[in-house]
């Protein structure tokens, strides 16, 4: 991964989130959510490291500033262990 730059968090409210996922849709997916609630610079794709296993990504949050409210209806997760399971 990058390093963060320092114009990434030059003032308070920015927030730079690295996601890791087991595959695109759930890194897609918990973007989508951080866009949902805060301005955010989104990735277009994740990325994969050859040989390690799923993928990442990287966005940035602007926490002072809200996202417009969506029509869509709210999504709830549910915890997932570290072994996968519900």
């Amino acid at each position: 991964m990058d390093p963060i730059n320092e114009t990434h968090v030059c003032r308070p409210g920015l927030v730079v989130v690295d996601v890791a996922a087991a595959d695109d849709a759930a890194a897609l997916a918990f973007q989508q959510l951080l866009a949902d609630c805060w301005a955010t610079a989104t990735a277009p794709r994740t990325t994969r490291d050859a040989g390690q296993p799923g993928v990442w990504l990287r966005c940035y949050l602007g926490l002072h500033q809200l996202a417009v409210p969506s029509t869509t209806s709210a999504v709830v997760l549910e915890p997932v262990s570290a072994d996968g399971r519900r």
